[in-house]
C-alpha cells in the first residue's frame, strides 16, 4: 500500500493524501486510499487525490478528487 501522505489528528483520525500531476483522475488513483480506509476502518476519516484539474469529484464515501487549484 502506497499513499503519499497520512495525517493523523490529536483523537488518532486519519485523512489520506494522494498527490497527482495528472489533470484526470480514475478510480485506480484511489487504490491506495481505499486499502488504508479498509485497515484502518473508523479512524478514517477522508481519502483525497490532490490533481491538476478543475473540478472537485466524490469518488466514494469520504474519498475526493480535489484540484491543486482549490487549496
Amino acid at each position: 500500500m502506497e499513499v503519499d501522505f497520512v495525517l493523523e489528528s490529536t483523537d488518532r483520525q486519519l485523512i489520506g493524501i494522494e498527490v497527482k500531476a495528472a489533470a484526470t483522475v480514475t478510480h485506480d488513483d484511489f487504490r491506495g486510499l481505499k486499502k488504508l480506509q479498509t485497515l484502518t476502518g473508523k479512524r478514517f476519516v477522508s481519502g483525497i487525490v490532490l490533481h491538476d484539474g478543475d473540478q472537485a469529484l466524490p469518488f466514494g464515501e469520504g474519498l475526493w478528487a480535489v484540484p491543486f487549484a482549490m487549496l
